[in-house]
Order: structure tokens, then C-alpha cells, then sequence
């Protein structure tokens, strides 16, 4: 691939004596600072989806990770383009896409036209090179439909359907992952078809496809792929929340669900919150009550952990799941309490 000249900044221009240099140095001091100044940082955006329970620190992490990110790009150009006497190109901002929840950056190789992209339905036409083998994803051409299949269900068909959906027709782009420290991996669109968005979907189309990825959810839980299951759940919940409300029952369902997966994942906090979707609309949903005070307890908040699980106790007294939750709660509030009282007689002893 041609490279375009460079320019760069601060080369001597021969055409001009160098007395104008020595006559105005802080002038072209100031011009240099300027132009340094003017670079942008690249942007980043946090997606609310899967938020950790302290925001402000995952946010600076996915600051400073996409910064890594695109750093090991620009690096990789360089390092192909080192057998040749050319000062490599830098990136311009435009080459670079940051995935909002920062877990890849996209360096654009190829240019594609037009301005549309893949959307729910969409058969894309892709040619994958470089990924892992176990990752769903075969080498070659390959026909993928964005939000249907299989293919969609683990962690690289995820990234890969995020990065499909910001890419126009013959575009071809480098992908470095955040947890990947080996060299990127490309990925060419090559043609799709004509999808649409979720907005331009029929209610009764949204349900119904939000139908299919519980019920396969439900059979990656019983697999034993939690993960995958709170993905389908996930996916689910999106296309019925842009229902009006109150929405469709499935939705506590759903969000019952998926507290049960991110449990399962050592994500407490996000349990609760699930749970805490389930009893807004279904006070006495007692699975919901179950999961939330685990969720609790795992969280250290053992007060609020006994209160859930004494009312699922009231409702379900032979419950054997929650009373040995509550046995356990129980049990670690006396440690704690043990420990509280060792430490006030070091301190007055």
C-alpha cells in the first residue's frame, strides 16, 4: 500500500536563511508549542451496560487502557514499515475508533465507501485473520448476521459484532484487545446486506426475538456457560426496554435471570441491581429476594442480606436454600462482631 509524503513537523525549510530563526526564536518557540497543543486527545465513552460497582475507577481505567491500546498500534505500524528508509506515518484521529466500554481500539487499514453499516439482520461477508483458534471465528471468508447465530455468544463474537457494527463496506482494520498483548487482529468487511435498526422493528418483532435469546440463554445456563447466558439475557432486556412502558412481563423474568448468571460470575453488585428490577415491579418475587440477599452478603452488608432472606423464610419457611444463606449470614455477623469487640479492647484495654 502507497504511503502518502510526510511532512514532519519542525524539518529546517532550506529556502529561508537561518538568521530568521536567531531573529525570532520565542516566536517560533510559541508556533511549536501551538502546534503540539492542537493535537486532540482521543476520545473515549463509557457504555452503562455492565458497569462495575466503582464507576469513577472504571472509567480511568478504560481511559488509560484505550491510551495503551492505541499506543501498541501506532507501534505496530511503525515496526512494519521499519525496513524501509520513510518515516512511518502517525495515526490521525480518524484512523482510530475506540470501543465505547474500551475494550479494543480499531485502526483503519482500508478506507470502505459509503456511510452505511451492518445493523440487526445484516448478512456481512468478513474476512477474519489472526484469531485464536477456539474463538468461534473461522480463518477465511466467512458469512456472519448481526444479531442471530451462535457465532455471537462468547467473548469474541462480541467484540467482533461491536467492531462489524462501526465499519463500512470494504473496510479492512486492525484490532488490538485490551487483555491481548500479542500483535492485532484483522478483520475485512467485504459486503452486507440491508438490516435495520432495533427502533425500526415491530413490538411484536422485538418480543419475539427477545423470546429467542432467553430461551438460548436458558440452555447456556443449564450448559453451564453463565456467561453466555447473561449476554442472551442482556440482549433480551435491550429490545424490550425500548418498549413503552411498563413493558412486557418477560422483563422480570429476565432481569431474575441474569442476577442468577452474574452471580454465578462473582458479580454482586450487579446482582443486586437485577434484583432490585425484579421486586420494583413483583415485591414478593421471591427468587429475586433470595438473590439479592447473596448479593448482599457477598458484599458485606449483612443486615440487608438477613432482612431479604428472612422474608423469603416468612413466605417459604421450609426454604432450604435460604435458611442455610441465612445460617451462614448469621455465623459471619458474629465473627464480625468478635472482631469488633477484640479490637475496642486493644484500644481501651
Amino acid at each position: 500500500m502507497e504511503m502518502p509524503p510526510v511532512n514532519p513537523v519542525g524539518e529546517k525549510d532550506t529556502s529561508q536563511p537561518q538568521q530568521q530563526w536567531e531573529k525570532n526564536p520565542q516566536e517560533n518557540l510559541d508556533s511549536t508549542t501551538q502546534i503540539k497543543q492542537q493535537s486532540p486527545d482521543p476520545p473515549t465513552e463509557i457504555l452503562e451496560l455492565r458497569v462495575s460497582p466503582n464507576q469513577a475507577s472504571q472509567i480511568l481505567e478504560n481511559s488509560q487502557g484505550t491510551e495503551k491500546l492505541a499506543a501498541g498500534l501506532q507501534g505496530n505500524s511503525a515496526k512494519s514499515r521499519g525496513s524501509t528508509n520513510e518515516m512511518p506515518e502517525p495515526l490521525q484521529a480518524s484512523d482510530l475508533w475506540y470501543c465505547p466500554d474500551g475494550s479494543f481500539v480499531k485502526k483503519i487499514i482500508i478506507r470502505g465507501h459509503g456511510l452505511d453499516k451492518p445493523k440487526l439482520g445484516s448478512c456481512c461477508r468478513v474476512l477474519a485473520f489472526g484469531f485464536p483458534f477456539g474463538s468461534g471465528l473461522p480463518e477465511g471468508w466467512t458469512e456472519l448476521t448481526m444479531g442471530l447465530g451462535p457465532w455471537r455468544e462468547g467473548t469474541w463474537g462480541e467484540l467482533i459484532e461491536k467492531c462489524l457494527e462501526s465499519m463500512c463496506q470494504g473496510e479492512e482494520a486492525e484490532l488490538q484487545l485490551s487483555e491481548h498483548s500479542g500483535p492485532p487482529f484483522r478483520l475485512t468487511l467485504a459486503s452486507f446486506t440491508q438490516g435495520r435498526d432495533s427502533w425500526e422493528l415491530e413490538a411484536s418483532e422485538k418480543e419475539a426475538l427477545a423470546r429467542e435469546e432467553r430461551a438460548r440463554g436458558t440452555e447456556l445456563f443449564r450448559a453451564g456457560n453463565p456467561e453466555g447466558a447473561a449476554r442472551c439475557y442482556g440482549r433480551a432486556l435491550r429490545l424490550l426496554l425500548t418498549l413503552p412502558p411498563p413493558g412486557p412481563p418477560e422483563r422480570t423474568v429476565l432481569h431474575a435471570n441474569l442476577a442468577a448468571c452474574q452471580l454465578l460470575l462473582g458479580q454482586p453488585q450487579l446482582a443486586a441491581q437485577s434484583c432490585d428490577r425484579v421486586l420494583e415491579r413483583e415485591p414478593g418475587h421471591l427468587k429475586a429476594l433470595y438473590r439479592r440477599g447473596v448479593a448482599q452478603a457477598a458484599l458485606g452488608n449483612l443486615e440487608k442480606a438477613t432482612a431479604d432472606l428472612r422474608k423469603v423464610l416468612a413466605v417459604d419457611p421450609k426454604n432450604r436454600a435460604a435458611q442455610e444463606e441465612l445460617g451462614k449470614v448469621i455465623i459471619q455477623g458474629k465473627k464480625q462482631d468478635a472482631g469488633l469487640a477484640q479490637g475496642l479492647r486493644k484500644m481501651f484495654g
